[in-house]
């Protein structure tokens, strides 16, 4: 009895070491290889300023994620509204929340989300 067990003990330890060798990555650092910084990216050029036609500056809004952003290109997509970059927050996030969807044919699409519960304005 007491060599089954041995023999089993043997077993399972070969078995999950074999797993574990397996399926663990290895991790090897060469100390010769120089270490490379990752790439810096080119800061995003702000947008040239637009003017109306009587010459007075149009103020933009940088495009946000809010959390209910799916919610509200899902509700535009049912509306026929589709493109750009999608559901933009146009206040700061809260309880109350409004967002702002261009659509491919100039439309635009607004909805107003209460604590997620999202209307069409």
């Amino acid at each position: 009895m007491k060599r089954l067990m041995l023999l089993s003990t043997v077993v399972c330890s070969l078995t999950l070491s074999a797993c574990t060798n397996s399926t663990m990555p290895v991790w090897r650092n060469d100390p010769a290889a120089p270490v490379q910084p990752a790439p810096l990216a080119a800061p995003a050029e702000p947008a040239p300023a637009a003017a109306a036609a009587d010459g007075t500056p149009i103020e933009t809004v940088p495009f946000r994620l809010g959390s209910s952003s799916v919610t509200v290109e899902n509700m535009a997509k049912q509306q026929s509204c589709t493109g750009g970059r999608g559901a933009a927050l146009m206040t700061e996030p809260g309880i109350t929340e409004v967002y702002r969807m261009l659509c491919d044919d100039g439309r635009v699409f607004r909805a107003k989300c209460d604590m997620h519960q999202c209307k069409p304005m």
